[in-house]
């Protein structure tokens, strides 16, 4: 048989892949020692770490090397031969296929130990930080309905059960309305019962799935970007007010008014029903315009006493009941005296500015989204605080000797930034303006660490405080006090 050139040079690459595939080593009843950073366990074999997704430690197990490096590899679970003692029963039936909660299987003191020493681990080792004085992580009294602020998506193709019998590839039984399945962008679990949110936001959920499917609503599909529905977030306050956010991929009129009307009648109790048609292949929606069909267009929260506005575009902690820990915590630490100039360096909507701003003569707050900025200025408002100014821009461009030498300098800098941590210019500008004390929370210890190293040699730590978030997650939240030597 005859293969045009480019057809052998495929056939070529096939054949190798498929025996690159067959060669890789399978390591057989691999003990899992501990968690690393990310969730993601360790095994060793033959002193060479293993890292395997989706175990803890105390389960021993066989899997196959995927991505092999000199000091480790990565790997693929084939099977669990034994499991671990520790392990409990999840909660969830959606638990090993849904994107979140992927640690039910792990009770909940032993996650608190693996998140605490997650913050042992990498500030020590990549800051070079001495962590005796790391305080006992402060649990969250609640590990189910923690949440504030919820999104589901919709999806044509939902993800299918292995018991589930096979269905007619236009049926809409097909689509779903949930969350993404873990590593997939185009699959979403069809969530029955979400543990995250407190009523009603199950009950919304599904009564939108089961009048947009009897209606003829066609569900989105994030391949060819076709559909109509795209998705729902349903946010909650400790104050009793709910928001819901729809999100529709055309601007079709009639059918928008009439599943708007539908939730407005089934819900009257929404604080705040709104919707937003994104045209886009991307679901983004700070870039898009709201339209409040009924009641407010926005919700508040409260925080000892301090009222926080929220609309749909607004960040906010999504857990209240722990930022409230967060806060208070911050705030002890900052040790904050009333002649004192406060910079608050990414302070979203201003929840941690007004916070402290009874507290100190002024506070700065610097944000790289213009709404955020507006609505920390009517947080200030909406309260009574007349002692702080929020400026809007890149951080790294901002915060310089200028607006130092405009604003004051700094007696501390409160900074909560993003994942990536903190740009080198704003180390410099840190650097420049010279605090007697910062304090540093952060979402992320490996990046906090990074910059923790980098005022190592003007600053001391003096205080370690991790805070859990989000149970039954990995994820942990830092505070870390510096004092200028």
């Amino acid at each position: 048989m005859f293969y045009p050139l480019g057809s052998l040079f495929l056939l070529f690459l096939q054949k190798k892949n498929t025996v690159a595939r067959r060669k890789k080593p399978i390591i057989e009843n691999l003990e899992i020692t501990d968690i690393a950073a990310e969730g993601v366990s360790i095994g060793r074999h033959n002193n060479y770490v293993i890292f395997v997704r989706g175990v803890i430690p105390g389960d021993i197990v066989d899997v196959q090397l995927t991505r092999t490096r000199k000091a480790y590899s990565e790997s693929r679970l084939l099977r669990i031969r034994e499991y671990s003692k520790d392990r409990i029963e999840p909660f969830c039936s959606h638990f090993n296929r849904c994107g979140g909660c992927k640690w039910q299987m792990l009770p909940y003191q032993k996650q608190l130990y693996y998140k605490q020493k997650q913050v042992v681990d990498q500030l020590s080792r990549i800051g070079g930080v001495n962590t005796d004085r790391i305080n006992p992580i402060i649990a969250s009294d609640k590990d189910t309905f923690y949440r504030n602020k919820l999104e589901f998506t919709f999806a044509s193709r939902r993800w299918l059960e292995d018991n589930e019998p096979e269905m007619d590839k236009d049926t809409r039984e097909l689509e779903g309305l949930g969350f993404h399945v873990q590593g997939m962008f185009d699959r979403i679990i069809d969530i029955e019962k979400c543990y995250l949110q407190d009523d009603p936001s199950n009950e919304i959920r599904n009564k939108i799935r089961q009048y947009t499917r009897q209606d003829g609503y066609e569900y989105y599909n994030s391949r060819s970007h076709e559909g109509f529905m795209r998705n729902i977030i349903i946010r909650t306050s400790s104050t009793g007010e709910i928001m819901l956010i729809v999100i529709f991929a055309k601007p079709d009129t009639e059918k928008i008014e009439s599943l708007m009307s539908f939730i407005a009648r089934e819900f009257p109790n929404l604080t705040s029903l709104q919707y937003i048609i994104n045209e886009k292949f991307n679901d983004s929606i700070y870039d898009q315009n709201v339209v409040c069909f009924s009641g407010r267009d926005h919700i508040f929260e409260e925080l000892d006493g301090l009222k926080f506005k929220i609309n749909a575009k607004s960040f906010f902690q999504t857990n209240t009941d722990q930022t409230l820990q967060l806060y208070r915590k911050t705030v002890e630490f900052a040790n904050i005296k009333s002649d004192e100039i406060v910079y608050d360096l990414y302070t979203g909507t201003g929840t941690i500015a007004n916070y402290v701003a009874q507290k100190c003569k002024k506070v700065v707050g610097i944000e790289s989204v213009p709404e955020a900025i507006e609505d920390a200025k009517e947080n200030s408002r909406i309260n009574g605080i007349s002692n702080t100014v929020f400026y809007a821009g890149d951080m790294k461009d901002i915060l310089n000797e200028e607006f130092i030498q405009k604003n004051g300098i700094p007696d501390t800098i409160i900074l909560d930034p993003p994942r990536a941590g903190i740009h080198e210019n704003v180390i410099k500008a840190i650097r420049f303006a010279s605090p007697y004390k910062i304090v540093y929370v952060s979402c992320n210890p490996a990046t906090q660490a990074r910059d923790i190293a980098l005022l190592s040699d003007v600053y001391d730590v003096l205080d370690i405080q991790p805070v859990d978030m989000f149970p039954h997650t990995h994820h942990v939240e830092n505070i870390v006090v510096m004092v200028k030597r």
